[in-house]
């Protein structure tokens, strides 16, 4: 009998994270079906898979979509009312569906909701994925409750609460699948990160709610497929971000805040280039580019997604700067 939860984890030569922290996922999720979505990997993944765990649904994708065209490949094949798309870093906790599925259960508006992302190193920390709910400042950085920029908090319950988000983390996002669908799922060009913002943002346009919830718990390692010092991180990053905006802001704020953003991430690659490499501040300058080769479809995406006027009763994105 199919269940209406689909664990889905994406991989692309990811075997090693498999081996660790899949158990975990199967011992826990006996209330979902578990899959995995193969990005054409080239690491035996999937004999390992086939071999030491039939019990997950394996879907293989032609090639490597990167983690947005991933997901939407392989999410054709599965039907269910909700997924979890979890990341294959993550080591899953006892009871950490149940509260998921009530919230769900209790508020139809709510598309989305993520559990509280701790570290899997520092198991007593936020991690930097996700932490406790995420939200956006009034120029468009995103930022989490229990983490700002790098810096992350220790967990003492100050964020056991439910409460409504910005944006839930892609490291564990669960959302309903009709939903997913009807914004015809995260926006392929961004390849990876950020997708899940926009594709939040893109929900709550439409009227629907995102949510955060203390009552379960994952611990991530994060930067499993890229580390934070990766140059093309900052490139998918920074591009990721401006088409974000491009596409999604209001537009009394539109061009205020696309502008501030061009003269803060000039200061920026002068940053990163200092801190991390020259690669890094060349990356910024080709995230512009691209961002410029992408902006004639990203307003044509705009359009689309602007016909609910949904910000005037519910300026979710902003409210938390403005008090």
């Amino acid at each position: 009998m199919k269940k209406k939860l689909a664990v889905v984890i994406l991989n692309w030569n990811g075997k090693s994270w498999l081996e660790k922290f899949l158990p975990s996922v199967i011992r826990y999720s006996q209330q979902a079906d578990i899959y995995v979505i193969d990005n054409l990997s080239t690491d035996d993944s999937i004999n390992f898979l086939q071999n030491h765990f039939p019990e997950v649904k394996i879907v293989k994708n032609d090639k490597n979509y990167g983690f947005a065209g991933g997901y939407n490949e392989g999410l054709k094949e599965i039907d269910h009312d909700f997924y979890c798309l979890l990341n294959s870093d993550v080591e899953v906790t006892e009871n950490w569906i149940e509260p998921i599925l009530d919230l769900f259960d209790k508020n139809p508006d709510i598309s989305a909701i993520q559990p509280k992302i701790l570290s899997y190193d520092r198991k007593n920390f936020f991690e930097f994925a996700g932490a406790a709910g995420g939200l956006i400042d009034n120029l468009g950085y995103p930022y989490c409750r229990g983490r700002i920029f790098e810096d992350v908090e220790e967990d003492h319950g100050q964020y056991d609460d439910e409460t409504e988000i910005s944006w839930a983390s892609g490291c564990c996002l669960f959302i309903r699948s009709k939903d997913f669908w009807e914004q015809k799922g995260f926006d392929e060009r961004f390849f990876a990160h950020q997708e899940e913002i926009d594709l939040c943002w893109r929900l709550i346009n439409s009227g629907k709610k995102i949510f955060y919830t203390g009552k379960s718990k994952i611990y991530h390692v994060g930067g499993g497929t890229l580390n934070k010092q990766s140059a093309k991180k900052t490139f998918l990053n920074m591009r990721n971000n401006l088409s974000m905006l491009l596409k999604n802001l209001p537009f009394p704020y539109l061009i205020t805040v696309i502008f501030a953003r061009l003269c803060l991430d000039g200061l920026a690659a002068i940053y990163f280039g200092y801190k991390y490499g020259i690669s890094h501040f060349w990356a910024v300058g080709k995230a512009h580019f691209s961002f410029y080769l992408q902006a004639p479809g990203t307003l044509k995406r705009r359009q689309k997604h602007q016909k609910h006027k949904f910000y005037q009763s519910k300026w979710l994105i902003f409210k938390h700067f403005s008090k």
